[in-house]
């Protein structure tokens, strides 16, 4: 299983993985691949450092890469404090009433719940100033090209960029801002993603821009087999998230996550959906009671980013500290279905390869 982007980005197997949990993404990268850190958690860049300096000491060596959301349209900045004054009322008052009908508890501790500020425009500039500083291999964005002073940024220091693509149109304007990977991610995929599915929209990226620039495909991929079929497509990788959610290393970062990997387990493909309840941009969630709530005729309309996650982050805290799994609020990909039960990184790294491998055996005596 090696591709021109092996080469590239010095991995041994061309599976990019991303993930808020910097254990997942460090056991990503020691297991052959390219673990992708997602920044956005971090509202304190000195935390951001800290956790690189954690990566830096726990890889050996091998390369890994940071994810940051970064909006090609700068949304509104400012504090969490004052942001908050532009979320109405009606709205405060829906979620309230919503976590008391759904019976979830006063928070244990009203510490850490003003909100995700890595949403904001400003706060994203701030990561990659400080991934800048560590030994990097990428930076990709999650909403599309960074600003071009951002990529000439990341030229300068020797780190390529990655941005996600749910459109042709997408893509070339990618390229024509000089990105070095398309993420071409099909409307399976878990978190901001388009409407196209990844069947059509891989090769009709791959067609567009694919002799530019190296294209990896995302969205449903969760083996071997679907690995295959995106080499298959054109693609020179894949682009991994949700398989990653139900690890081992990802309850070490997040110690209070067994009520969701619980959920994922559970989870068919038919269990996500794709609303604007999360950040304020359409997003692939779990299906839940609280996503159900949200459905309601009563329920207001979600608020334009980074408002809605503003609004939602002191709930989505709650949902976790209730520890129920019919309760989850997590960006998640229709590949959930595949998830059977929680397993170590390199496990799932070495069924993609044999998978892989098994693929091409089969397909080898279809000649």
């Amino acid at each position: 299983m090696r591709t021109a982007l092996c080469e590239t980005l010095g991995i041994e197997y061309p599976i990019i993985g991303f993930t808020p949990s910097e254990h997942v993404a460090a056991a990503i990268s020691n297991a052959g691949g390219l673990g992708v850190l997602g920044c956005v958690r971090f509202n304190d860049a000195a935390e951001l450092d800290r956790v690189l300096d954690w990566m830096d000491a726990n890889t050996s060596g091998r390369p890994y890469g940071v994810d940051v959301v970064m909006p090609a349209k700068i949304p509104a900045e400012g504090t969490s404090v004052d942001l908050g004054k532009l979320i109405p009322d009606e709205h405060r008052a829906f979620v309230a009433r919503t976590l008391r009908e759904l019976g979830v508890p006063e928070p244990a501790d009203e510490a850490g719940q003003a909100g995700v500020l890595g949403w904001l425009h400003s706060v994203a500039r701030s990561h990659v100033e400080v991934a800048l500083r560590h030994p990097i291999k990428l930076i990709a964005n999650a909403l599309g090209s960074p600003p071009v002073d951002v990529i000439e940024q990341a030229h300068a220091h020797g780190v390529g960029v990655a941005a996600l693509a749910g459109k042709v149109e997408h893509a070339r304007r990618h390229v024509g801002n000089g990105v070095d990977f398309v993420v071409a991610q099909g409307y399976e995929a878990g978190g901001h993603t388009g409407e196209i599915a990844s069947m059509v929209l891989l090769p009709e990226i791959v067609d567009a821009v694919g002799d530019s620039v190296p294209v990896l495909a995302a969205g449903g991929i969760g083996s071997g087999r679907q690995i295959a079929a995106a080499l298959a497509l054109g693609a020179s990788g894949a682009w991994t998230g949700s398989l990653w959610l139900a690890t081992e290393e990802y309850l070490r970062t997040m110690p209070g996550s067994g009520a969701m990997q619980a959920a994922l387990v559970a989870a068919t493909s038919s269990d996500t959906v794709r609303t604007r309840i999360y950040t304020g941009k359409p997003a692939r969630l779990l299906r839940t009671r609280w996503t159900e709530a949200w459905a309601a005729p009563d329920a207001p309309e979600p608020l334009p980013m980074p408002l809605q996650n503003l609004l939602v982050a002191p709930a989505h805290d709650r949902l976790q500290e209730a520890n129920d799994p019919t309760l989850v609020s997590m960006p998640a990909g229709q590949i959930v279905g595949r998830i059977d039960r929680v397993r170590p990184v390199a496990e799932i790294v070495g069924d993609l390869v044999r998978d892989y491998q098994e693929t091409l055996d089969r397909l080898d005596k279809t000649r």
